[in-house]
């Protein structure tokens, strides 16, 4: 049965605590919003003991502090913190106030602070006792139950080293809160561990360049802590297979007849092709086309469709009844397989100068189609290759044999049929699990080789993926693409700062609805033509294609190297100041990593440094 708990106020909260000596104390809130409506409905309330010694502390300190970081001046929880002796703590405030309630905290002088369940992970204040508030917390994809890993943080900052013998864990009531959830949590072991270890552009090329080839970037990527669930079932599968080998294997020996396990699972292998080829046995004109369509219609092939086969269109993937191509004039298209009416028989990369000579060569018959074998060949065909199976499996008859001892050989090669297969079978699925971990890697250097930061085919890195190796940012093949078109080049460094706050921002986050400069304006439009192509080419490779560009931080950005005021900025972008201050310090850090490419791309390193210093001032240093 589930019951619903009324919220107890803060206020009454920490007057609560007072009363049984549990002060000072850390209340995790799910939201950053609770957190500062707290500290602000506790400081506001006059019932609340106030130590006048403390509070003078209090504003000796924040004066000091200030001083040193005026940023936090005009705070507007500046009241709050020194009368109210209480903070809200969380990822939307500047970096200097969260050092400061940390300072203050551990000097014991805030009876509670109000802070999110991901302060638990990062910071080490000492209280008395936490308090849950909520057996769910708020993610990047809504509402979800705590971990156990996460609850036992939380609870494990209960207790101050050297003063408390013991720390308290306090469930306040509330709409989410779940006694008997947040009893088997704390009950339940850690969370395992999750490997951030992906496959993406710049450690398939470090790896590569590294180890110089694609064989050791797999074995490497098969080893990581990443799959280690995916190793695991690999060693169980292949365990296995070793058993069933050695099985039949020792029932071979003991049956008498001179065979091998190659033997048994050689003749496995030919039934079974044998059994697949009777059941792919067209029954009819429709199945047989079908049939020829499906073996015949892929990736890098001219096909028409409808009655006139007027139309041509390069096939770029086939899934199932659906076929994905683009037309001749660069859009792209879907239809079902069985509208094709020709096919032509050469292969093409998709790649923009192969395309348009794949429909050239067409116009110019160079590029013959298929004939469609009618259903008489086809039986005739599968005719001959019946026989030709038949006459291989009488090859594992032993010789000399009788009429009786063939049919018991053949009972016995039947009898190991089901090992066989599996013997067979466990081999695909190990190197499906195989491919699965390097499948991506695949996938990537295929893109990579598109725009040539690897050569795919000698399976090492250009001169151009070295310095993308070493381009430490997000979305680092965009960046490359627009450092390689010369887009940084030239660049004021408020275009520059626009330009980088596009890529480094979170795609999702608002920074509200400032306007951005013509130059800007400009240049975004450039580097979406760049998107697009590079977008394109992944979608074609099967890669997730990369999140939009935000605009509103480009905006936010271009005003702040400008010389906008920091309060200013805060104010027009009705952003959050530590939402503000991770946009700056990751657009910042990235065009430091561009500085760094003074051999490779000067003039883009030049600018990059210039405008970097300007973003990196307070109070983003």
């Amino acid at each position: 049965m589930n019951h619903k708990f009324t919220e107890i106020p803060p206020p009454k909260l920490i007057k609560a605590l007072r009363n049984n000596n549990l002060l000072p104390a850390i209340v995790f809130l799910p939201t950053r919003r609770k957190c500062d409506e707290a500290a602000t409905e506790v400081a506001l309330d006059k019932s609340q003991k106030t130590d006048s010694e403390k509070q003078l502390v209090r504003e000796q300190i924040f004066e000091e502090f200030a001083a040193e970081n005026p940023e936090i001046k005009r705070h507007k929880h500046r009241k709050v913190l020194i009368r109210g002796g209480v903070a809200a703590h969380h990822a939307g405030h500047i970096p200097a106030w969260k050092l400061l309630i940390e300072k203050m905290m551990s000097k014991g002088l805030l009876n509670a602070i109000f802070a999110t369940s991901t302060v638990a992970a990062g910071v080490d204040f000492p209280a008395r006792t936490v308090v849950i508030t909520n057996a769910d917390a708020r993610g990047n994809d809504g509402w979800r139950t705590l971990r156990a890993s996460e609850l036992q943080q939380m609870t494990g900052r209960a207790g101050r080293r050297g003063k408390d013998n013991v720390g308290f864990a306090v469930l306040a009531p509330g709409q989410f809160q779940n006694p008997k959830k947040i009893a088997e949590l704390l009950k339940s072991p850690p969370d395992e561990l999750q490997s951030k270890f992906r496959s993406t552009y710049t450690s398939l090329l470090n790896l590569l360049d590294a180890f110089k080839s694609f064989g050791q970037v797999r074995d490497i990527a098969e080893r990581s802590f990443a799959f280690r669930e995916t190793a695991h079932q690999i060693d169980k599968l292949e365990k296995l297979r070793t058993r069933v080998a050695n099985k039949i294997e020792e029932k071979a020996r003991k049956s008498g007849f001179d065979l091998t396990l190659a033997d048994i699972r050689g003749f496995e292998r030919l039934t079974s092709a044998r059994l697949r080829l009777q059941e792919k046995l067209p029954n009819s004109r429709l199945e047989m086309r079908r049939s020829w369509l499906t073996e015949n219609v892929r990736s890098g092939r001219i096909v028409t469709t409808g009655r006139s086969g007027k139309r041509f269109f390069m096939v770029l993937t086939v899934n199932g009844e659906k076929v994905t191509a683009m037309r001749e004039d660069g859009q792209g298209t879907n239809f079902a397989l069985d509208r094709v009416t020709r096919v032509y028989e050469n292969t093409y990369p998709l790649k923009d100068a192969a395309i348009e000579k794949a429909f050239f060569d067409v116009y110019e018959g160079k590029n013959p189609a298929l004939d469609e074998p009618k259903l008489s060949q086809k039986k005739d065909d599968s005719d001959d290759t019946m026989e030709i199976f038949n006459s291989l499996i009488e090859k594992f008859y032993s010789e000399n044999l009788s009429e009786d001892g063939k049919r018991n050989q053949l009972s016995f090669l039947w009898e190991m049929w089901n090992d066989a297969e599996y013997l067979e079978k466990s081999a695909r699925d190990i190197e499906y699990l195989k491919s699965d971990i390097w499948l991506p890697f695949e996938r990537r250097a295929k893109v990579l080789d598109h725009f040539g930061y690897l050569d795919f085919a000698e399976e090492k890195v250009t001169e151009r993926g070295k310095w993308l190796a070493d381009l430490r940012v997000d979305r680092p093949l965009l960046v490359g693409e627009a450092l390689r078109h010369g887009i940084f080049e030239d660049l004021k460094p408020t275009v520059t700062a626009g330009l980088m706050a596009s890529i480094a921002a979170d795609s999702d986050r608002n920074y509200g609805e400032l306007y951005f400069s013509d130059d800007l304006q400009n240049v975004l439009s450039s580097f979406e033509s760049i998107i697009y192509e590079v977008s394109g080419v992944e979608w074609k490779n099967g890669v997730q294609p990369t999140e939009e560009i935000n605009f509103s931080a480009a905006a936010a950005a271009e005003h702040w190297v400008d010389g906008m005021d920091w309060n200013d900025l805060v104010f027009k972008t009705n952003a959050e100041e530590g939402d503000l201050v991770r946009l700056l310090s990751r657009t910042g850090e990235a065009l430091l990593q561009i500085a760094n490419l003074r051999e490779s791309n000067p003039q883009a390193a030049q600018i990059a440094r210039e405008t970097a210093d300007v973003i990196l001032r307070e109070p983003i240093k």
